[in-house]
C-alpha cells in the first residue's frame, strides 16, 4: 500500500467521523433546543399574565364597577398584540361583555394610560342574537346578529341614528364583515332604563352595539381615533381569534 493511499484513507476516515459527530450532535441537541423554546414561551406568557393581573388590580373604578377579570384578560392580550402592530393608536380600551344580561351596564371604557375606568354604559346586542341574553352571533350580512371579537374604531359621521362611529372588525371570519354590514356604534332610544322597565329587557339593534342617545356623543369622543373595542362572550373561539389578530 502506498504512502498516499494511507494518507487518503486517514483523511477520509477523519471526514466520516467529523460528519457523524456533527450529525449526532444536531440530533441530540434538538430536544434541548425545543425544550428551551418552550420554556421561553412559557416565561413570556407568564410575564404577560402577570402584567395583565397587575393592571387589573390597579384599575380605579371610581363610581363604576370593574369588568369580569376573564373578560378583561382576553381583551388585554388582544390589545397588546394590536398595539404592538400599530393597528390601534390609542390607550383607550372599550370592553363589551355579552355574557351579561342586557339589563345591566356591560360596556366599559378604560384609560390604560392612567388605569382608570372612564365610563360604564348599557349597550344593545342584535335582535337575532337573543332576548335579554346574547347567545347567537354571526358575521353574515342581514343576519341582524352581533359579531364578537376585536374592532378598531373608524370614522365619526352623522347618519340616520345621528352621530355614529364606524367600526372595522379585525377577526377574520368572526367580525371582518362589520363595515360591509354597517355595524357601527350609535345611539338608540331603546337603550335606556325606561325601556327595560317597560319591556323587562333592553331593546335590540340590527347587529350594532347601540348605546343610550344621551351618552353617545360622550362615548364617541372618548373612543374615536383608532382605539380598540372588544366584544366578549365565553363561546368565542380563542384559538381562531388569536390567530387572526396575531
Amino acid at each position: 500500500m502506498s504512502r498516499y493511499t494511507v494518507v487518503y484513507k486517514s483523511i477520509l476516515a477523519l471526514v466520516i467521523v467529523f460528519v457523524l459527530f456533527a450529525f449526532t450532535g444536531k440530533l441530540t441537541s434538538t430536544p434541548e433546543k425545543s425544550t428551551a423554546k418552550k420554556e421561553i414561551v412559557t416565561v413570556l406568557k407568564s410575564n404577560l399574565d402577570s402584567k395583565i393581573e397587575m393592571v387589573y388590580n390597579a384599575l380605579q373604578a371610581k363610581q363604576f364597577e370593574l369588568p369580569n377579570e376573564e373578560c378583561f384578560d382576553d381583551a388585554m392580550k388582544g390589545f397588546y398584540s394590536l398595539q404592538e402592530k400599530g393597528i390601534v393608536k390609542s390607550n383607550i380600551l372599550t370592553l363589551i361583555d355579552f355574557s351579561l344580561s342586557s339589563n345591566v351596564k356591560r360596556l366599559w371604557i378604560i384609560d390604560l394610560s392612567n388605569n382608570v375606568v372612564l365610563f360604564q354604559s348599557l349597550v344593545a346586542h342584535g335582535r337575532n342574537t337573543g332576548d335579554e341574553y346574547a347567545t347567537n352571533f354571526s358575521n353574515t350580512p342581514e343576519s341582524f346578529k352581533s359579531s364578537l371579537g376585536f374592532y378598531v374604531t373608524g370614522e365619526v359621521y352623522n347618519g340616520k341614528h345621528g352621530v355614529s362611529l364606524k367600526l372595522d372588525g379585525l377577526d377574520k371570519g368572526l367580525n371582518d364583515n362589520a363595515r360591509n354590514r354597517a355595524v357601527v356604534l350609535h345611539g338608540a332610544d331603546y337603550v335606556s332604563e325606561s325601556f327595560i322597565k317597560n319591556h323587562r329587557r333592553l331593546g335590540r339593534s340590527q347587529g350594532c352595539p347601540a348605546v343610550p342617545v344621551k351618552s353617545v356623543s360622550e362615548i364617541i369622543t372618548m373612543i374615536k381615533g383608532q382605539s380598540c373595542l372588544f366584544i366578549y362572550h365565553p363561546s368565542i373561539d380563542n384559538s381562531k381569534r388569536n390567530k387572526s389578530i396575531s
